[in-house]
């Protein structure tokens, strides 16, 4: 006895120590970790520098994300075999005359549309005249309310005062006259040019700046890592070429897109009747490239015109049908073929991205807000400084499946916790859910209880709202329990060599009780392994902690069991494990005794766990779910029950006793 609690002692001793050690190595870590501060006022200043310097910057964006998409098919070319002069001078001179040819084609589109706009009045009046017409319920209503007006109006009119005499005239005013002076023909000439200069600089800026953008860019490339990732060039060299992958197909990708938007778009408006129907198609080409406002823009002017154009309604209800048609087969068909949502960015943070970029640039930053901030999300990604930016605007989720259910079962919110648990369980069965996402989030939960960081309140809400989950998803586990047959006669026919996880044996026949360890933490692990042991057919049944105290152990119903299994979270258990496990064993001794000791990371050995089982007399001890259902439903016999101390020999107690009166005779003598 004075040796086992000196050992209890010591294992008490070094888990203090171990405790200490992590105290002092997170607190390390809270005083290593760097100030967010610093980074956020960094951010602020480059924001300010963007807005107040968007004349200087505004070109090289655009400069520097028309190389990202012609910087592929100047590759492609040297590839052929073509000189880097030819092909970038061919790329650059290819791309900038398919651009200008579309803004010619756009420019006299528009003019078009707005001489015929005269020719559109009568219709458009006419359907106001009938839109106002029909839109009161009843013209009688309304001429009755226009009487009713006029009545009060001249009851709350003031009466007009006698004048004694009749009032002077007014005073003519002088009539303002304007005096046109012909213009000479070279101030004609500087009002058409003087406009025209600031977008024509721009455009020469961007075109030269691509240019030599493209000529110098590997040499571009190792001063950004010099400069930026020396220090860590693996880094820096995969957060170009993330940047670059990303920005160049999403560009590539979205003008596909538009284009299998646009052009069909215009053959149907051509078909339809609707005048300038290659403009619309064009516009909507470009338009396209602006997330959601976009198409909204490219489809109201069209539909404007529909409404004006014709004196009936039919011709705007098709063209609103064939813009509605577009939009389905691109956003359903023609964007998930092509590229999906490979951007990485929230449909969120796209919204909020066009706002920041269109106040911050103009209409021309609403155009590029979303490559823009793609590049932001691959800085957040491989920059720890900024990974806030990843986090806020990214698409990936920010918590593991563990931790958000963790925080739903910790807010007592159980029926997200299930909904979120189905999305799963789509993919998954529901031992492969307990095992890889219940069992983590319940262990987050006892090492913060270990800590301190959850009260007992808190506990017992996890505790309740787990208990919610699996009884939310028993109808799953019934559906599982049937699909159990044909499934392994599935694998059977496959003869797949390969060992399944979760490939676990049948339970027909078998009779399991699972009891909680010491907490209702334990319990909840306890009802999740009967659960998954009912869907292998076994009847399991399931018990709290609170049996295992002295007191209510003797009224466990351990008759016809084949195992008991202790469910347990808290390593700590395992000091008192041994006692709990031998008084199993005397009241079952048919029944095979384990533990299942719930990690998920940082498992013992096979010698270690050979030794624990040795120590603690139990049949089996494993640390997972699956593991756990074998060793339940295993065929095996349960080993012998060792005592404690060798068996005393008969009349060697009376002897000895003999033997002390007579040396304390001896002595007193």
């Amino acid at each position: 006895m004075l040796k086992f609690s000196r050992g209890i002692d010591q294992d008490r001793a070094a888990t203090a120590g171990g405790l200490q050690q992590i105290a002092f190595a997170r607190g390390a870590a809270a005083a290593a970790q760097p100030s967010r501060l610093p980074t956020l006022v960094a951010t602020a200043a480059t924001v300010a520098v963007l807005y107040f310097a968007r004349d200087v910057f505004l070109p090289l964006a655009i400069a520097i994300l028309l190389t990202f998409a012609l910087a592929p098919l100047v590759s492609r070319l040297r590839r052929v075999g073509c000189p880097r002069s030819v092909a970038v001078i061919g790329t650059v001179t290819t791309a900038f005359l398919f651009l200008s040819a579309f803004g010619v084609v756009i420019a006299m589109q528009v003019s078009e549309v707005a001489q015929n706009l005269p020719t559109y009045q009568y219709n458009i009046v006419e359907k106001v005249r009938t839109l106002k017409e029909t839109g009161s319920e009843s013209q009688i209503l309304e001429r009755i309310g226009r009487v009713i007006e006029r009545i009060s109006t001249e009851i709350s009119r003031p009466e007009p005062e006698m004048r004694a005499s009749p009032e002077p005239a007014p005073e003519a005013k002088p009539l303002l006259v304007e005096i046109f002076s012909p213009q000479r023909p070279v101030e004609t000439l500087k009002n058409i040019i003087n406009p025209l200069l600031g977008p024509l600089a721009t455009t020469g800026l961007v075109i030269v700046v691509v240019i030599f953008m493209l000529f110098e860019r590997e040499e571009l490339r190792d001063r950004f890592i010099r400069l930026v990732g020396y220090g860590d060039l693996h880094r820096t060299t995969e957060a170009l070429q993330d940047a670059g992958a990303r920005v160049g197909r999403y560009l590539l990708m979205q003008l596909v897109v538009n284009i299998t938007y646009g052009i069909p778009l215009a053959i149907g408006l051509s078909l339809l009747g609707i005048p300038n129907a290659v403009l619309w198609g064009m516009l909507a080409i470009v338009l396209r490239f602006v997330p959601y406002i976009g198409p909204v823009i490219a489809a109201a002017l069209p539909l404007f015109l529909a409404f004006a154009a014709a004196p009936g309604w039919s011709l705007l209800v098709w063209t609103a049908a064939l813009f509605i048609v577009l939009e389905l087969l691109s956003n359903n068909v023609v964007e998930p073929w092509l590229y999906g949502s490979r951007t990485g960015l929230s449909p969120l943070a796209i919204i909020v991205a066009a706002i920041f970029w269109a106040w911050l640039w103009g209409p021309v930053g609403l155009v590029l807000s979303t490559p823009l901030t793609v590049c932001l999300v691959v800085l957040g990604r491989h920059v720890p400084q900024f990974e806030f930016l990843e986090i806020l605007l990214g698409n990936e989720p920010v918590l593991d499946p563990k931790e958000r259910l963790y925080q739903r079962l910790l807010a007592g919110d159980p029926d997200e916790a299930t909904d979120n648990a189905e999305d799963m369980l789509e993919e998954k069965y529901l031992v492969e859910f307990y095992d890889t996402v219940a069992i983590p989030a319940l262990l987050l939960a006892e090492r913060d209880r270990a800590r301190g960081a959850l009260t007992n309140a808190q506990a017992a809400q996890i505790a309740q709202s787990a208990n919610t989950l699996i009884a939310n998803l028993e109808e799953i586990a019934g559906e599982e329990e049937g699909e159990e047959e044909t499934g392994a006669e599935a694998q059977e026919s496959d003869g797949d060599d390969d060992a399944d996880e979760y490939d676990l044996p049948p339970g027909d026949g078998k009779s399991v009780l699972c009891v909680g360890g010491r907490s209702d933490l334990d319990d909840v692990t306890a009802s999740m392994l009967a659960q998954t042991l009912w869907i292998q057919g076994a009847d399991a049944a399931h018990a709290g902690h609170e049996v295992l105290k002295a007191g209510n152990i003797k009224a466990l119903k351990l008759e016809g069991r084949n195992a008991v299994v202790l469910s347990v979270l808290d390593r700590d258990f395992m000091r008192h494990a041994k006692f709990t496990v031998r008084r199993l064993k005397r009241m079952a001794p048919a029944a095979r005794v384990g533990i299942v000791l719930w990690q998920e990371d940082g498992r013992p050995g096979t010698t270690e766990r050979d030794q624990l089982i040795e120590s603690l007399q139990a049949d089996f001890m494993v640390f997972g779910m699956g593991d756990a259902v074998r060793e339940a439903l295993s065929d095996e016999l349960p080993r012998s029950l060792k005592l404690a101390h060798p068996k005393i020999a008969p009349g060697y107690a009376m002897r000895r006793s003999k033997r002390a009166d007579r040396r304390s005779t001896v002595k007193a003598d």
